[in-house]
């Protein structure tokens, strides 16, 4: 019992402690006073404000994102962390009162402005992590944080010099992230100082100058990344001494000479990426025997010589890119060697010979492009490359010229998928072989000189997506098994083991275009080719299965009987060219079901009757249809009959009439033009209090006073201290010089320009049909010189002089929102979800102004990401008002064509040539979509899936798989709630019915409430 009792007392005891402790802990939780006044001050500045903050009664150290430590029985802040938190304004000086401060991370919200200068002297901070912000200013000269190991200031938009000083008093700093800034100048010594640094990231500035011989003191370094600056010299051997370096990323600059024979001293380099520079000389022997090397990237210089590698040596190279480079002599025979090597190009060299025996032994190969090179003997190298039995890519285009393609009957290929030998000139026929490839998705045999019948196993391959036979002489019917494809027939999902983002892929529709380029195989469209051919016979009425092809290209054949209608089942068609065939009968009405169809030719053929005037034929030209027998709004009104024989002989006999008609009505309409438009820019002026004593006299001129000074007018709507003429506007884009193109709208170029005053913008030079430009040039001008907000383009001035119609406009720094989600490589990865959820508000508010702000109100009727630009700060701006109309308050839509673009058209317009307030918003909820999926409406560049992003969504949507149309870069627990209801948002706006859809006042209000 007196046990018991002692256990009894023992427990009792150390409850007793336990609860004393607690409530000291629970005493002593409250944060300093100081600390609580600086996070007030702090969080004063910003919104939205976490809610917990908002109740200053609670400890601040429970608050989000605030850590504190123990520091003699007194709470004090040690960390401050509130990444993806939406935080907008400007940061506080009062953080310095947090003078014990260890990590300071506000990345990825949208602070704006410069950093205080108190900041730079918290001399207790380790961690400054203020990446993907809107910061901006210089960095101060004076730094002290003696404490600091990683500073991230990536992705802002700092400029002046770079801060390499940052390493005077930081000599503990390990990592440096000052990339996708706007620092210029030289890259200044400095960095050297910081004797533990391992990464240092400056890529993407304005960089200039050479590496500082400072940094190559740095043995701690393993991760260089200086790429896409303006750095120029040659690469100096002292990088060497970086004998720690695991990553070294110079491309995209402008370094020349040879690089330097010093890699045997970097032991643990694994990755040298120095393409796009001007690199002379060959590959230096040091790092063709460097044993850690895993990929090598010499892509577009100046290499020259022999290709000479030792694999034996170089056990880890599992990429090797040397192409766009001037290396000659034979291929290396011992390539093979390197037993990791996977992916080679070695294209666009001046190599010849054939491709060596020892290639037999490649078993790690499985992407080989060796286009361009002047290699012989296309029998040898398929004979040869038919072991490496890893071999899923081979791109042999521009060589073998006027070989004969063999059908050798033993050669097999049995994990090919690509197979590219295009402009080769070969001859021969189809060869049985190639049935053998279970696997392959991709044929080109184009711009050769096959000939024979196109095989009827070409149907039999599962996944081909992709086969481009045109420009041969293939003869007889094209074979009907090609109806059956199934990877064309069914939606099914084709796989494939993509090659690495470093080896791009091109496409030509023709030997002297430029090629599109593709960075990966599976982004090419779907496609059958078959054009320029002697192919007789039908086109097959089961061809209306291929239900995911993109592009069905038959012209320049002998086909004839008519075209099917069952053609219409081909839903996913963009391209549909029938064009120079023998082709009779009519077009069938069916076609009109073909939404997405963009490119439409029937020209040359034997048709007849109607030309059908629904879905997307308004759009197409009048070359699409000429040479044959057909009538309709296209061309000249048809007879009761349909038929056109009647209508040619009326317009015979009122062509002298019409031509009388039509000088008069251009002469009245061009005097019409010219006196509105100088009204318009008066009553700009007017409104704004302001008179140009310019305009005002040319209103007194005469129409002939007005042409001949055309030379010299620009009229601007701002005030400009110098006039500006049409010759200043030919400088300052150098004659409107290509290299100068930054866009393309519907009805013209777009250039970048430099005024004489060094002020940036952009001119939009119009062309086209002459009614079409002129319906544009009006548009732009009247629309936006009575549009004046802060998410609209700016119109600054005009100009017109003899047929040319000129706009200039603000110039937007970033370009449009369809080139960050869909053309630039890494757009996506940087446009966070907070950017693009501010990119949509921003949009949404430039669209309500137009619908009910302005007077008169303003529909846009082309409402589209790539008329969405982007400032400097990422804020959007409403352009292209081509196609825009005026509606008095108490109007709700105006009559019109079908006009648009294709993906973002609502369903409404094919049904009534009436555009509305609502017709807007759909075209908006196609925007919200692309910002949520970073997929085109109409994606042309994808070959498996539901090509229509709206059917889609829908159908994922019902399946509850709606996460999975999310973009993956930028979806995220924390994002998730935001990104559902933006995607409920958007499927409101895309609602068929108008009347369900919200009115652009309530879009506004639910995306502001996000």
């Amino acid at each position: 019992m007196s046990v018991l009792r002692l256990c009894l007392i023992i427990i009792f005891l150390t409850e007793l402690l336990c609860l004393s402790q607690s409530q000291t802990t629970n005493n002593n939780f409250t944060c300093q006073q100081r600390d609580l006044e600086a996070l007030l001050d702090f969080i004063a500045n910003l919104e939205p404000k976490p809610d917990d903050w908002v109740n200053s009664s609670s400890s601040c150290c429970n608050w989000t994102g605030v850590t504190c430590d123990s520091n003699n029985n007194i709470r004090r802040v040690s960390k401050l962390e509130l990444a993806n938190k939406k935080l907008s304004g400007k940061l506080s000086d009062s953080l310095w009162k947090l003078d014990e401060i260890k990590v300071l991370n506000l990345s990825h919200n949208f602070i704006k402005d410069s950093i205080p200068f108190s900041i730079f002297n918290l001399k207790t901070l380790q961690t400054l992590d203020l990446s993907s912000n809107d910061f901006s200013g210089e960095i101060p000269k004076s730094i002290n944080l003696p404490a600091l190991q990683s500073l991230d200031l990536s992705s802002n938009r700092f400029n002046g010099s770079l801060p390499s000083h940052i390493c005077h008093n930081s000599t503990q700093i390990k990592v440096v992230k000052l990339a996708v800034n706007y620092f210029t100048g030289d890259f200044t010594s400095g960095f050297g100082k910081c004797v533990r640094l391992e990464h240092l990231c400056l890529g993407m500035n304005n960089l200039t100058g050479n590496i500082p011989e400072d940094l190559f003191h740095l043995k701690s370094l393993n991760l260089l990344g200086i790429q896409e600056n303006r750095l120029s010299g040659s690469l100096s051997s002292n990088i060497s001494n970086l004998s720690g370096l695991v990553r070294l990323d110079v491309s995209r600059n402008l370094f020349s000479g040879e690089i330097p024979n010093v890699f045997d001293e970097m032991p643990q380099l694994k990755f040298f990426v120095g393409e796009t520079n001007r690199f002379t000389g060959g590959i230096p022997k040091s790092l063709a025997n460097s044993p850690s090397l895993n990929l090598l990237n010499l892509r577009n210089n100046s290499l020259t010589g022999p290709l000479e590698l030792n694999c034996t040596a170089m056990i880890a190279l599992n990429s090797l890119d040397l192409g766009t480079n001037r290396f000659n002599g034979t291929l290396p025979e011992n390539l093979p060697v390197c037993q990791r090597l996977k992916n080679v190009n070695l294209a666009r060299n001046a190599f010849h010979g054939q491709v060596p025996e020892t290639f037999k032994n490649f078993q790690s190969l499985s992407l080989f492009s060796l286009s361009n090179s002047s290699l012989s003997n296309l029998s040898s190298a398929l004979e040869i490359l038919q072991h490496c039995k890893n071999l899923t890519t081979l791109v042999l285009t521009l060589n073998f010229y006027g070989e004969v393609l063999p059908d050798v009957p033993s050669l097999r290929f049995e994990k090919l998928k690509v197979l590219v030998i295009a402009n080769c000139r070969l001859t021969g026929s189809m060869p049985k072989w190639l049935s053998l490839s279970n696997d392959l998705q991709l044929l080109d045999l184009s711009w050769n000189r096959l000939n024979g019948y196109i095989p009827i196993w070409i149907g039999d391959f599962k996944n081909l997506f992709y086969l481009d036979l045109s420009n041969n002489s293939f003869t007889g019917e094209i074979p009907k098994s090609l109806t059956q494809l199934e990877s064309l027939t069914s939606r099914r999902n084709v796989s494939f083991d993509e090659p690495s983002p470093d080896f791009p892929f091109f496409m030509k529709r023709n030997e002297s275009a430029r090629a599109l380029q593709y960075n990966q195989i599976v982004s090419f469209p779907p496609t059958i080719e078959l054009g320029h051919n002697k192919l007789s016979g039908p086109i097959w009425e089961e061809f209306g299965n291929l239900k995911t092809l993109h592009v069905f290209d038959l012209k320049w054949n002998d086909l004839s009987g008519s075209i099917p209608s069952s053609l219409s089942g081909m839903v996913s068609l963009e391209t549909l060219d029938l064009s120079y065939n023998r082709l009779s009968g009519s077009i069938p009405e069916s076609l009109q079901k073909l939404t997405f169809l963009s490119k439409f030719s029937v020209a040359n053929n034997s048709l007849s009757g109607r030309i059908p005037s629904g879905g997307q034929f308004l759009l197409f030209p009048n070359s699409s249809f000429e040479n044959n027998n057909l009538c309709g709004e296209h061309r000249f009104p048809c007879s009761a009959g349909g038929s056109s024989d009647e209508v040619l002989i009326k317009r015979s006999r009122r062509s002298r009439g019409a031509e009388i008609g039509m000088a008069v009505g251009i002469a009245f309409g061009s005097v019409f033009l010219l006196t509105l438009l100088l009204l318009i820019v008066l009553r700009a002026r007017r409104r704004s209090g302001e008179v140009d004593p310019e305009i005002e006299e040319s209103e007194s001129m005469n129409h002939k006073d007005v042409e001949e000074m055309g030379s010299k007018l620009v009229v601007l709507f701002q005030n400009n201290d110098k006039d500006l003429s049409y010759d200043d506007l030919l400088d300052s884009t150098n004659s409107f010089d290509q290299a100068n193109i930054i866009g393309c709208g519907g009805f013209g170029m777009v250039y970048k320009a430099i005024l004489p005053d060094g002020k940036k913008v952009a001119i939009k030079k119009l062309s086209g049909d002459c009614g079409q430009i002129e319906r544009e040039f009006k548009a732009e001008v009247e629309t936006l010189s009575r549009a004046q907000h802060p998410n609209l383009v700016l119109l600054r001035g005009f100009c017109f002089y003899k047929h040319d119609r000129l706009l200039i406009y603000s110039y937007m720094e970033n370009g449009s929102l369809d080139y960050w989600l869909h053309e630039r490589n890494d757009g996506p990865a940087l446009l966070k979800w907070k950017t693009r959820l501010r990119i949509a508000q921003g949009a949404a508010e430039g669209l309500l102004y137009l619908h009910e702000a302005c007077d008169p109100h303003i529909l846009h009727r082309d409402i589209k990401s790539s008329n969405i630009l982007l400032d400097e700060n990422f804020d959007s701006h409403l352009a292209d008002f081509g196609l825009a109309r005026l509606l008095s308050p108490y109007e709700t839509h105006v009559s019109t064509d079908l006009v648009g673009t294709l993906g973002y058209i609502p369903p409404e317009y094919g049904q009534a040539s009436v555009a509305t307030y609502k017709g807007d918003v759909y075209s908006f909820g196609v925007v919200l979509l692309e910002l949520l999926t970073a997929k085109r409406p109409v994606d042309m560049c994808k070959p498996k899936g539901c090509r229509d992003l709206i059917s889609s969504v829908y159908k994922m949507k019902n399946e509850n798989r709606a996460s999975e149309v999310f973009d993956p870069l930028i979806y995220s627990k924390e994002n998730d709630k935001e990104m559902f209801r933006v995607l409920e948002i958007a499927c409101l706006c895309l609602s068929e019915n108008p009347k369900q859809r919200p009115t652009t006042r309530e879009l506004v209000s639910w995306l502001d409430d996000v």
